[in-house]
């Protein structure tokens, strides 16, 4: 049996060779999935983990503890505890304590935060020393210029009113190092209201005051657990840990649950994806498998009728068949396994884990050996099939018809399943069942409903065209009629070009969509996370550094506010940003400055003012240096009552020049320094204001009596206001007994108010009854006017608002004001404008393009999947193309006797090359325009679309999954692939034809 088995394959080399191709092919993607999906898997994750904010990366276990005087003893004695508790592998913890105290500043008690952590000086950028020594400490910039201190001095700190204060002395200033670092997640060592924390070493904390920190243990989770390594589950783990903790006094703060949700998305999207594309590949490779077999077996016919003739048995014969099917199919098995893991290893990288080496390696062998299976049954059928019939039947060479009431069954029952896989994909359950094949299960169901209707026009249209003379028509249409086996191969090349556009659409709209994302995130082509001293000096360093402002723009992003705020230097936004139909036409934000008085240079001032009140109440002047941002408070006291002039020294305006931000009226100091909102009956009006040095006038009867130049503020009880005469009035009011003075400012307009915005999202219910405000942190109310609307902004996406960076820190000015620094820099923008950025005082700490971000992106579930599919798609053609050759090849013989047939009855040369070359391109060619129009018409009928990004982001309509550039390529791809096989396949009977011609 073997010899005779191996004697039919060296016989049939070109038959054997095409089954072998066609397994290698199925084979290669089957093998590759196993490879890819558990690569990917692990590249999405760490994707995800590193795209999540650190506080999902991070536990952190807390308890508010009494330590008695002996803080180093209460923390290692706690962190003992937590690592009794937590599960999870060793890890570098970092423990820390923090303390909330109040420090005596301006007109209330800001809360600020004193710390320790380790290794803190690690993690920040200092001016000056370490603090090393108790009660050193160091403080941030910011909270600096609020305090009003520098390095060296001392500032008090008390737990309440009465306490005695904390003495710290300032050492050196801060800037974070790396602000979205894990180490900075913990937000008690961050600034939530109120100042910066101040950091000081762990002895500090033996001060009675301090003796009731709140303890922090933070341990960054590891990634292999994020990922679910070894079927480990962090979610039930950790709730359980919590509850464990909970016992012992121990609070966890536990954020990863999104981040593990996304992961799942991740994994079971990828998972499912890769699936159907190999499911979809095995079933059209055992269609191209049994259709090859199919023509083939006309070879084996006459083998089959004579060991009919010989007394064979049917299972015998039926051995000897599949024996010939055997060696190619395993062979091709043999060769898809390596080729699989090539073709992974070029599309994901190379499976690092150990134990995810041996599953995939055991799950590609089990996928090599279904399609072995699978094609091996196939073929059996087919070959059952065959032995079933006559021995007459098999010796003759006439094909037996188009097909009787079976094959008729087998299209109406999957036209069934094709419309049942529509239904419900349109039923919203797209993520299961059917719905995942729906668009191939259409692109058949359009196959068979053509292949039909082509062979019924054939027959008729070919037999009209005969009659009628048109000789190249009617014997092309007759050759596709009559030929056995064509509306199955037209079947094929319909679904497998339906499959690669498909799958061509879905990866160029997940490109699209990825690339348009991070351009919606980023803002423009390029951008900059930088560090400086305030919004004014950002401002000032990137107009200085792009003083054409084609290259840069400043940009801060406030997501604490009461909306989230894009603010922009809006005069560059259409030289700079990347700007979208959705976020609505350019707006026109910024206005002109219109300067309240003259800069203010001069070291001193000098005011006239009549003080028309009993009630003793302190006036301040809080300036704003125009270079660095920072404030600057002029005293000038508590002033008695009449008419006099006050005199105050003026520190930090020299340079850059100064501008007024607001008039404080507030309770005379108290002795600890402390001051409060002003007394009911406290009236100050102020009649001039001037300075030492050129343009000595500061404020005039003209600017002091211009009511539009100045505001009360809009929180609360404010300030009075009353500009006439030349002079401005500030005086309170007694307010009705249960409501308390709030307002002591005054500030000065020196733009446009209400302040114009362009909005996304819905309206806020509090804008319904009262005028339009935003409120950031420890920010004044500033009131807007919604100067336009978009469905989506850039950045803040579809719930935000942009304004003009210039006309809100006029506004808001600087101390109090939240928000991220950046700089967005157009596509133009290279090294040079980065240095001249650094060069103007800016530190980048981070560097974002758009091609970056959708780099980090591609890792997700969409990019994945859509990557797999489109290979998948590529070997459908493949497999369409092998079946145009098998079927050319093996119809060769019989057409050149059919056509030599003619030549003998008067047929022309050159119309028998014509008919020879039309039958198969007509085939291809039909078969092409309808598989893509298939894949056109399931994109609406099944609802094909771009798949969603698995962490929820929506705020751009994703892109078609189909569109005219995908239908531009995919429509001349196939045709080449599959014109340049059919070609190949028909060239040697062109040859003989031309060589009998011309003998």
């Amino acid at each position: 049996m073997f010899t005779v088995i191996w004697g039919a394959v060296r016989t049939r080399t070109a038959q054997v060779l095409t089954v072998l191709i066609l397994t290698a092919l199925a084979a290669s993607v089957a093998a590759a999935a196993p490879w890819f999906a558990l690569v990917a898997t692990d590249r999405s994750a760490a994707a995800d983990v590193a795209a999540a904010p650190a506080e999902q990366r991070t536990l952190s276990i807390r308890q508010r503890a009494e330590t008695n005087g002996d803080p180093g003893t209460s923390l290692r004695q706690f962190a003992s505890t937590v690592r009794d508790q937590l599960p999870l592998p060793a890890a570098d913890p970092v423990t820390g304590l923090v303390q909330p105290l109040n420090a005596t500043h301006g007109t209330g008690i800001p809360a600020i935060q004193v710390a320790y952590r380790d290794d803190f000086c690690a993690h920040l950028r200092l001016e000056g020393p370490c603090p090393a020594a108790p009660y050193e400490a160091a403080i941030s910039r910011n909270a600096a210029q609020q305090l009003g201190v520098s390095a060296g001095q001392t500032i008090e700190l008390r737990n309440t009113v009465l306490a005695e204060p904390v003495r710290l002395k300032v050492v050196a200033l801060y800037e974070l190092a790396e602000p979205g670092s894990p180490y900075w997640s913990n937000p008690l060592f961050r600034k939530d209201t109120g100042l910066d924390p101040t950091f000081t070493p762990l002895d500090t904390f033996q001060n009675r005051q301090l003796w009731q920190p709140t303890l922090a243990y933070d341990v960054q989770i590891p990634e292999s657990l994020l990922r679910g390594d070894h079927g480990y589950r962090l979610g039930p783990v950790l709730r359980a840990a919590a509850v464990r903790l909970d016992q012992a006094d121990l609070r966890l703060v536990n954020l990863s649950g999104p981040l593990l949700d996304t992961i799942g998305r991740d994994r079971d999207a990828i998972e499912r994806g890769v699936l159907v594309a190999m499911v979809q590949i095995l079933i059209l490779a055992w269609f191209a498998i049994g259709l090859a077999g199919r023509y083939t077996g006309r070879d084996r016919r006459g083998d089959a009728a004579l060991l009919k003739l010989r007394g064979s048995t049917r299972w015998s014969m039926l051995r000897l068949a599949l024996g010939q099917h055997l060696v190619p199919l395993a062979l091709g098995a043999l060769a898809g396994l390596p080729l699989g893991y090539l073709l992974a290893r070029v599309l994901a990288g190379p499976v690092t884990r150990p134990e995810a080496q041996r599953t995939a390696l055991l799950l590609s062998v089990a996928a090599a050996a279904a399609v072995l299976a699978g094609g091996l049954l196939v073929l059996a059928v087919i070959e059952g099939v065959v032995l079933r019939r006559p021995v007459a039947d098999l010796l003759r060479n006439v094909g037996g018809g188009r097909g009787d009431w079976r094959s008729g069954l087998a299209d109406l029952l999957l036209l069934a399943i094709a419309v049942a896989a529509v239904y419900q994909a349109r039923s919203g359950v797209a993520g299961a069942g059917l719905a995942l094949a729906a668009p191939a299960l259409v692109a058949l169901a359009v196959a068979l409903l053509l292949a039909r209707l082509l062979g019924r026009a054939a027959d008729r249209g070919g037999g009209a065209a005969v009659r009628t003379g048109r000789l190249r028509l009617g014997l092309t249409a007759v050759q596709v009629s009559r030929q056995p086996g064509s509306d199955r191969v037209f079947a094929l090349v319909v679904v497998a070009v339906a499959v690669f556009g498909t799958a061509l659409g879905g990866w160029w709209g997940e490109r699209t969509a990825r690339i348009e994302r991070s351009a919606s995130e980023l803002g423009a082509a390029r951008v900059l996370t930088v560090q400086a001293p305030s919004r004014t000096a950002l401002l000032r360093a990137v107009r200085a550094a792009d003083p054409a402002g084609d290259r840069a723009m400043a940009v801060v992003v406030d997501r604490t506010s009461t909306l989230p705020v894009l603010a922009v230097d809006s005069t560059r936004l259409a030289a700079v940003a990347r700007w979208r139909p959705e976020y609505g036409p350019r707006p026109v934000l910024a206005t002109a400055p219109a300067p309240v008085s003259a800069p203010i240079t001069g070291t001193g001032l000098s005011l006239r003012l009549r003080y028309d009140s009993k009630v003793p109440a302190a006036l301040n002047l809080v300036l704003q240096n125009e270079s660095t941002g920072a404030p600057v408070r002029v005293r000038f006291g508590v002033p008695a009552q009449g008419e006099q002039t006050l005199a105050a020294p003026v520190d930090g305006c020299a340079t850059g020049g100064c501008r007024i931000l607001r008039w404080e009226l507030t309770s005379p100091p108290q002795p600890d320094g402390r001051m409060s909102p002003p007394p009911a009956g406290a009236a100050a009006t102020v009649q001039g204001l001037t300075q030492q040095g050129p343009d000595a006038v500061v404020l005039d009867a003209t600017n002091l009596g211009d009511i539009a130049r100045w505001r009360p503020g809009t929180l609360g009880a404010a300030l009075d206001v009353t500009a006439t005469g030349g002079t401005l009035r500030l005086s309170v009011d007694a307010n009705p007994a249960g409501l308390p003075q709030i307002g002591d400012a005054v500030y000065a307009v020196d733009t446009t108010l209400p302040l114009p915005i362009v909005k996304a999202g819905p309206p806020l219910p509090d804008w319904q009854f009262t005028e339009p405000a935003l409120f950031a942190i420890d920010g004044p109310g500033v009131p807007v006017r919604i100067a336009g609307t978009a469905r989506a902004l850039p950045v803040v996406g579809r719930t935000g608002v942009l304004v003009d960076l210039d006309a809100s820190r006029r506004i808001l000015g600087d101390t109090d004001a939240p928000g991220d620094y950046q700089v967005w820099l157009s596509a133009e923008a290279g090294a040079g404008t980065v240095r001249a950025l650094t060069a103007a005082g800016l530190t980048v700490t981070q560097d974002a393009s758009i091609g970056g971000r959708a780099a980090v992106l591609a890792d997700q579930a969409p990019a994945v999947t859509s990557r797999f599919a489109l290979v998948a798609g590529v070997v459908a053609l493949l497999l369409a193309a092998a079946a145009i050759g098998v079927a050319g090849a093996v119809d060769r013989r019989t057409r050149l006797e059919q056509l030599r047939a003619l030549r003998v009855q008067g047929l022309a040369g050159r119309v028998a090359v014509a008919v020879a070359y039309a039958g198969t391109a007509g085939l291809i060619g039909a078969g092409v325009l309808a598989g893509i129009g298939a894949a056109v018409l399931a994109r609406p009928l099944a609802r094909v679309t771009v798949p969603a990004f698995t962490d929820g982001w929506d705020v751009l309509p994703l892109p078609s999954a189909l569109g005219g550039v995908t239908v531009a390529i995919a429509l001349p791809a196939a045709l080449v692939v599959l014109g340049l096989t059919g070609l190949l396949a028909v060239l040697p009977l062109i040859r003989r034809l031309r060589a009998e011609d011309t003998a």
